[in-house]
């Protein structure tokens, strides 16, 4: 992974729940956070778009031509990547952190 893309873990909130919004398929804004709602985060619109764009800068995202006047937006192979990387991270965070806890996951 490069140092860029290692450096994007500094806002990895945001950036986890926007791209596991998109791991199953494009998606809008009002749907993202419809999602993430769904997941038991809030993020307000000035946090999504954001996000979006450093996710797009970063090649993470692309946002794909809209569609009723709304920009649908889809991870890329990097951002599946990334998505993945992180998310084994924070499999290995939880199972250290409840083992140290004594609680279950």
């Amino acid at each position: 992974m490069t140092k860029q893309l290692s450096d994007l873990g500094r806002f990895s909130d945001p950036s986890l729940v926007i791209l596991t919004c998109l791991a199953d398929g494009p998606k809008h804004g009002y749907a993202m956070i419809t999602e993430g709602e769904r997941l038991g985060v809030n993020l307000g619109l000035g946090t999504l778009y954001g996000a979006l764009n450093r996710l797009e800068r970063m090649g993470l995202i692309e946002a794909l031509p809209p569609q009723n006047r709304r920009r649908p937006y889809r991870i890329t192979p990097t951002g599946v990547d990334f998505l993945k990387h992180h998310l084994e991270c924070l499999s290995r965070i939880i199972e250290v952190s409840t083992e140290k806890l004594g609680v279950t996951a």
